[in-house]
């Protein structure tokens, strides 16, 4: 990783740092759309035709059957059946308080205002599985579309070589109660949930990450008339750490590496204070990256990953919310006391006990969030994020009346005519 410090960096400079490696490639772009468009206009044939070209595999039925869940789930290892439960427990204990809330006002006497909400009626669920499966993933998105009271869910999952689903992942659906699950993976599986096939049902709402196939994918429908709704563009993963001389550089070098596995096009960040604590952390990640079980991921990662030194925590904060980091760990001798400086990023953990695998995993925040510099406006994955709401209101005569002049004033001034005769002929 190289070494920066931001005394010496020019305004364009920093503004390199602040960039991710990832981009759209017109490439991946041009045959996301060819896909789209077919699955759109074709429906199964298409789907099946490009699990076979992408997959190697084309199921005859996409549907994954009741029994099938069942057999895998019971499959599972009892350590990790576990682990599973002990996390769904965890999520859905964090993600209970979440929720949006109905609210009522009477604005002007006999003229009442309320919202109701209504969680999604059909979403769908995108789980990966390409260089690993992400049952974690299942459990990020079901825990909280359930919570929501979304009436359908349907979940797609990449097919392995001989045609099923990873089991832990069947086993996170049996635990949840989803029971629409679907071999189908890639742009394709995107599409299909978005227009709808003959076995697929079209859903409102497109939920989870995915390589850069399923990202211009996801991309392609949410503009499409057609398409459907996305929850975000999700990119490689991000993690920016702040730390002072009192972090250890082992512990730096363990959390640097455990983001920098996920994909060559990641990107990790220390911003330090301490520039011989960047020097130790560079000496660690030498050491640990020889033994690394995916070394060639973590080595295209580290091309475009960096340590800036600067002089104050207060500009380590500043540079930290001017890239908004999907993940943020701070480990200094007072965590606590930065958080209200920090204004933008995913997900943050505080202190040396707060390895992001906590939340990748098992703390109970979810680990579907914005990359790319989009934590500058948007959260991750919530329950809200399965809701949506309903004005409503309720007008009496008398009410009607107290808002009669300003009414038809401005639809007057708007030159809106009509608009004040819809009010008007209530009294004449």
């Amino acid at each position: 990783m190289k070494i920066y410090y931001n005394s010496r960096l020019r305004s364009k400079d920093r503004r390199r740092l602040l960039m991710r490696p990832a981009s759209q490639d017109p490439k991946v772009d041009k045959t996301v759309a060819r896909i789209c468009r077919e699955v759109k206009t074709r429906g199964d044939s298409a789907v099946r035709r490009f699990a076979k070209q992408f997959d190697k595999v084309a199921p005859a039925e996409f549907r994954v059957s009741p029994e099938e869940i069942a057999a895998a789930a019971a499959s599972i290892d009892p350590v990790l059946r576990t682990a599973i439960t002990i996390a769904a427990e965890n999520i859905r204990a964090f993600h209970r308080t979440q929720g949006l809330t109905s609210t009522s006002v009477e604005t002007t006497p006999g003229v009442r205002c309320w919202r109701e909400i209504r969680p999604m009626f059909r979403v769908g669920l995108y789980v990966p599985a390409g260089s690993a499966s992400l049952p974690s993933t299942a459990l990020m998105l079901g825990i909280p579309a359930v919570l929501a009271g979304c009436s359908k869910i349907v979940l797609c999952c990449p097919p392995q070589r001989d045609g099923t689903v990873n089991a832990a992942v069947l086993a996170v659906a049996k635990l949840l109660g989803i029971t629409e699950v679907y071999r189908i993976g890639g742009a394709q599986a995107i599409a299909a949930m978005a227009y709808g096939t003959e076995s697929l049902p079209k859903v409102n709402k497109i939920f989870g990450p995915g390589n850069a196939f399923v990202t211009a994918a996801k991309r392609f429908v949410s503009f499409d008339p057609d398409g459907t709704a996305i929850d975000l563009l999700a990119g490689p993963s991000e993690l920016l750490i702040i730390a002072d001389g009192a972090a250890s550089p082992q512990r730096i070098a363990a959390d640097l590496l455990s983001q920098a596995e996920h994909d060559p096009r990641s990107q990790v960040v220390l911003v330090t204070t301490d520039d011989s604590l960047a020097k130790r952390v560079s000496d660690s990640l030498k050491e640990m990256i020889v033994n690394a079980s995916r070394r060639s991921i973590i080595e295209g990662c580290m091309k475009w990953s960096y340590m800036l030194i600067v002089p104050t925590l207060s500009e380590a904060i500043a540079f930290a919310n001017a890239y908004a980091p999907e993940h943020m760990i701070v480990d200094t001798s007072d965590p606590v006391k930065l958080v209200p400086e920090i204004l933008n990023a995913g997900s943050v953990f505080l202190g040396s006990w707060a390895p992001v695998t906590a939340g990748d995993y098992a703390s109970g925040t979810n680990h579907t969030l914005p990359t790319g510099g989009a934590a500058i406006s948007s959260g991750g994955v919530t329950v809200e994020s399965f809701q949506k709401t309903i004005s409503f209101q309720s007008i009496t005569r008398d009410g009607l009346e107290r808002l009669r002049t300003t009414l038809t004033t401005l639809s007057t001034a708007e030159g809106l005519s009509a608009h004040a005769a819809a009010v008007e002929v209530r009294f004449s």
